[in-house]
């Protein structure tokens, strides 16, 4: 039981819905049907891939979360070496099987997609090519765990690309880059006493806070183009704003009190997706 409340905590059971949900949506409102499919690759973004995401990350993180006092709790796991072969194994085991079933059932683009989103989950974190370690780019590969499987969804089910959907995705990643940008601030001391780069670490706190609250800002104007009723969704931006902006001129030593803005995105993550829902009803209802 200790083996799989370790597994669990690394997969980060707060973060399930923020990959499995864009899959869904997407593939559901393109199809307008439940089938096989949505209901295996909506169980794949939600557990099986966010335990490689995130397991591969606490493995490979171990030396440097030993000094991050965010870790061993749903902010991250802390796994004891013991737990770091168990983990890989895990995650591959979990994701093998749906990736086969997901290639069975896709086309020659899907595949690519889906290699891209695999590739970005190992790149960020694994030995050889530490994406999380490169500055921007890290904030970008972040970004496209959470907008790839929607993307894999649209492609997957075949959906018509329209300017409106392009300003979808594009508020979409946008705010991922803000949201990753900004979760760096708070392991800007950790991530600089384990000899790890970041974007936050690069810039500092201060300009990362305002690059984050741009882009926030970013991808609320974009989804002003996104037509009705998806436009509404532009007043979300909001509240991640109000959440960053207290932020705005904090200090490199004192970066760890961007955490309470933190925790209070991880709350927002919940609100949010329940408006998406909402609006989601309402295309559907004008469709």
């Amino acid at each position: 039981m200790s083996t799989l409340r370790a597994l669990l905590v690394s997969s980060r059971p707060l973060s399930w819905v923020n990959t499995a949900f864009p899959f869904a949506a997407a593939y559901l409102t393109t199809t307008r049907e439940i089938d096989l499919t949505l209901v295996l690759g909506t169980l794949f973004f939600l557990i099986p891939y966010n335990l490689a995401m995130y397991g591969i990350n606490d493995v490979f993180d171990y030396e440097s979360d030993l000094a991050n006092p965010r870790k061993g709790g749903v902010e991250g796991a802390l796994l004891e070496p013991r737990m770091h072969r168990v983990t890989l194994w895990a995650a591959a085991v979990t994701t093998v099987p749906f990736i086969v079933y997901l290639v069975l059932v896709g086309n020659p683009a899907s595949w690519v997609v889906l290699a891209v989103s695999m590739f970005a989950v190992y790149a960020y974190s694994a030995p050889g090519l530490r994406f999380k370690e490169r500055p921007v780019l890290d904030s970008l590969t972040s970004s496209t765990h959470f907008v790839s499987p929607a993307i894999y969804a649209l492609v997957l089910a075949g959906a018509h690309v329209t300017p409106q959907l392009v300003a979808i995705l594009g508020a979409f990643f946008v705010w991922g880059v803000a949201s990753h940008a900004f979760g760096a601030v708070q392991d800007i001391v950790a991530d600089r006493e384990g000899g790890i780069a970041s974007i936050a670490t690069v810039f500092g706190g201060r300009a990362t806070v305002r690059i984050a609250t741009v882009a926030y800002a970013a991808s609320g104007v974009l989804l002003l183009f996104a037509g009705w009723p998806a436009l509404l969704a532009a007043v979300l931006a909001v509240p991640y704003i109000l959440a960053v902006i207290p932020f705005w001129n904090v200090a490199d030593d004192d970066s760890e009190t961007a955490n309470r803005g933190w925790r209070r995105f991880l709350w927002l993550n919940f609100f949010s997706g329940f408006v998406v829902t909402m609006l989601l009803i309402a295309w559907w209802s004008f469709g």
